[in-house]
């Protein structure tokens, strides 16, 4: 199993209005072959927020990634001016 992590930097000032965007996000994720659970990690105290999906294999993550339905779930965007920075990605293998 993998765990891709989008780490969202998040200025304090846009926090409730990013979260509320993901409370009514799309739900694509959840219906793809090979995809296990979602988390979204807030943060105590700071501005960088955790996305975290967790998939069977590399290989189901990379078929949301050029699927037609992530595009479809990425279609209205967050506004840039909401971020300190760039988002940052990094792919974990679980050992269990």
């Amino acid at each position: 199993m993998i765990v891709a992590v989008n780490r969202i930097f998040v200025k304090p000032e846009f926090q409730k209005e990013f979260e509320e965007k993901f409370k009514g996000r799309k739900r694509m994720v959840e219906n793809q072959p090979g995809f296990v659970k979602i988390e979204i990690l807030k943060p105590k105290g700071g501005e960088d927020y955790l996305v975290m999906t967790y998939w069977k294999s590399k290989e189901a993550f990379e078929a949301w990634v050029n699927s037609d339905d992530f595009k479809k779930a990425h279609s209205d965007p967050i506004p840039g001016d909401w971020f300190l920075k760039k988002n940052e990605f990094s792919m974990y293998e679980v050992l269990e």
